[in-house]
């Protein structure tokens, strides 16, 4: 795990170019901090930056990466597995290596095969490759997007400026700080449209893609490819049969295939544990892979209801794992600590959950550790959300035979409080772009339409104005592909729309990878494997929601491991306790709105209206409604994670 930075340009480079990707690599230190690397080769428009994590080959694996005969050029930052088959197979071809780094079969591979290279990388990763004969770079980013790459294309077209974080292209002098108002909006409802950052003309790219630069007429030729996408089969392939140990039997299979993957490495691998199924699994098989007890680590909360700690608990002491739990308040959930997890993650957050994974992965790299496996992605997989089995209960039903069809009726008599609640809107709501995209408004895109409610009369008058016609449902809507969604059963359009937008943008992003790397500290989802993921995709929706249950197929597959407690738990939303669950959060919430809520602030990032964020905030004081509440609160978190970046980044 590191980081990248760099630039690229159809003229010479500058001669003070050295010290420019030293000021980018500089913002970034906290993802490598065991040193730093470069290419520059002014004539050629080029300049390559690493800042390096060692977790494999630490002795002899610094980046930048040269074939060995000098053609390419790579920085990777992230992980390739299975690197070793690569490796020996590249060999037997008669290539040859300059280092025990998993990185460089990224050289192997492209030297012999070209862009379809591709279909042969396995891991989390995002990285820049140089190609000096070509005179062309290309861009690439993991399937999920586990893995960060910003890009910055300047107005002449002439440079691209990249980075593994907005702070590093922010770093560059021809790059402006400056958030993009329709970015704005979005950060304040909570829901980014892909490739959406914070910032104007900052763009996240695509998971799944790569960019291809290359020089044509004194301009850069910058070309987006799509090389993997989270593919449903079309509705009638559900129906093939299928017997549903054989699919239990390949989804135990495929996942313990990436864990034994993710576990290797030349430091030890320890592993975040919560009290559910995902995490919880995660922890047994990895025990079955291991020759010695997991290291595990467990947040506790102050609040019970929010506390999973004694499930955890539970199925460590199960495992014989070596079990660390981190206490945390109030006290450690705002003020310094929530300031820096907004640097770190570059985007508002709904929740303070960020705040405490970032906490947590400090302890892990103060223990001694630099790596653990995570539970990430099982919900995407397995369609684990409350909004997922709304929507089949709501329009999966009908698309299931009668046989199948009348266990989820059944369920239905049982579950009518799944239709209202905090995590999912209280009532039906519906969008004309969604309806034409989906067939319908996925559920868990309707709570973020009821906080747009609440959020765009805080707008400033000149920001309204000029945002007067712009939707930004529809503009999440026209990012998302089409023809991933035609043919496709409800349920499998609405796990398709959530990966796109709230895996890559929230859960990937404040709950994964930038709060572990704040502290220099990699995470590796066994469930983001696009193997188990090409298993899960093929799973009928009839067997990931199994009447009442959620990820049942998963449960099936890993039942041996789990104590039947959690075996038999329904999903509980992982989340810190919100600001107004107690007096002590309250008074902290109260102390970050007074540095940089108060009116003065507001008025000079201008983005809301002063007048009309203070009375919102006399409202959430006097609010006594519960379901209102989180919904104030998480506005608020927004309001705050806004002007927090204003103060960071922009107001220099």
């Amino acid at each position: 795990m590191c980081g990248i930075a760099g630039f690229f340009s159809s003229n010479d480079l500058p001669e003070h170019s050295p010290e420019i990707l030293a000021s980018m690599l500089e913002r970034i230190r906290h993802r490598g901090p065991d040193g730093q690397g470069h290419f520059i080769d002014r004539n050629q428009g080029v300049a390559l930056g690493h800042t390096r994590l060692s977790i494999n080959d630490p002795a002899g694996g610094c980046q930048p990466l040269h074939a060995v005969d000098g053609r390419y050029v790579l920085t990777t930052n992230g992980e390739f597995y299975d690197f070793k088959r690569h490796r020996a197979t590249l060999m037997a071809d008669g290539d040859r290596f300059l280092s025990k780094s998993d990185s460089e079969i990224a050289i192997g591979l492209y030297r012999k095969y070209g862009l379809d290279f591709t279909r042969h990388l396995r891991g989390e990763f995002a990285f820049a490759l140089y190609d000096t004969r070509e005179d062309e770079l290309i861009l690439l980013r993991d399937r999920f997007g586990v893995r960060p790459l910003f890009y910055h294309i300047s107005q002449d077209g002439k440079t691209i400026h990249y980075g593994s974080e907005v702070k590093a292209v922010l770093a560059h002098p021809d790059v402006p700080a400056k958030f993009d108002p329709k970015a704005a909006l979005h950060q304040l409802m909570q829901t980014i449209a892909p490739g959406m950052s914070a910032f104007k003309n900052v763009i996240s790219l695509d998971p799944g893609c790569f960019l291809r630069v290359r020089k044509r007429g004194g301009r850069l030729d910058i070309s987006q490819h799509r090389y993997w996408d989270f593919d449903f089969p079309p509705e009638e392939a559900h129906r093939e049969e299928h017997r549903e140990e054989e699919h239990v039997e390949r989804i135990r299979a495929e996942l313990i295939d990436a864990i034994v993957l993710r576990l290797e490495a030349d430091v030890p691998v320890g592993s975040y544990l919560s009290g559910g199924i995902d995490s919880c699994c995660i922890l047994g098989l990895a025990t079955g892979a291991m020759q010695s007890p997991v290291k595990a680590y467990t947040i506790s909360f102050d609040d019970d209801q929010y506390d999973e700690a004694p499930i955890a608990r539970e199925m460590a002491e199960s495992m014989r794992a070596d079990q660390e739990v981190i206490h945390l308040s109030g006290d450690d959930l705002y003020g310094e600590n929530y300031i820096k997890t907004v640097w770190h993650a570059e985007r508002t957050f709904y929740n303070t959950l960020g705040v405490a994974k970032n906490l947590m992965s400090k302890r892990v790299w103060d223990s001694g550790y630099r790596c653990v496996v995570t539970g990430e992605g099982a919900d995407e997989l397995f369609a684990g959300y409350p909004a997922l089995k709304r929507d089949m209960f709501l329009h999966g039903i009908a698309h299931e035979p009668p046989a199948i069809r009348a266990e989820y009726e059944a369920a239905l008599e049982k579950n009518n409080r799944l239709f209202k609640g905090v995590i999912l809107s209280e009532t039906q709501r519906s969008h004309p772009e969604w309806e034409a995209l989906c067939g319908f408004t996925p559920s868990w895109i309707q709570p973020w339409m009821d906080t747009l409610d609440l959020a765009r009369p805080l707008l400033s008058d000149d920001l309204a104005h000029e945002l007067r016609d712009y939707d930004p449902l529809a503009e999440i809507a026209s990012r998302i592909s089409r023809p991933m969604l035609e043919g496709r059963h409800p349920l499998d359009i609405a796990q398709y729309t959530w990966s796109k937008c709230q895996l890559e943008g929230q859960i990937l992003n404040w709950g994964g990878d930038r709060v572990d790397m704040a502290n220099s500290m990699e995470s590796r989802p066994p469930f983001l494997d696009h193997h188990l993921a090409a298993a899960a995709t093929r799973v009928p929706p009839h067997l990931r929601i199994k009447g009442n249950i959620e990820k049942h197929v998963l449960r099936e597959a890993v039942r041996g491991v789990l104590p039947e407690v959690l075996y038999r738990r329904e999903k509980f939303a992982f989340m810190a306790p919100p600001a107004h669950t107690d007096p002590s959060k309250r008074a902290k919430v109260d102390e970050l709105v007074g540095d940089f809520l108060h009116e003065a602030a507001v008025a000079d990032a201008g983005i809301c209206s002063p007048e009309r964020v203070t009375r919102f905030l006399r409202e959430w004081r006097e609010d006594r409604d519960p379901v209102s509440l989180v919904r104030k609160d998480a506005l608020l978190n927004h309001l705050l994670c806004l002007h927090i970046l204003h103060d960071q980044f922009i107001k220099r």
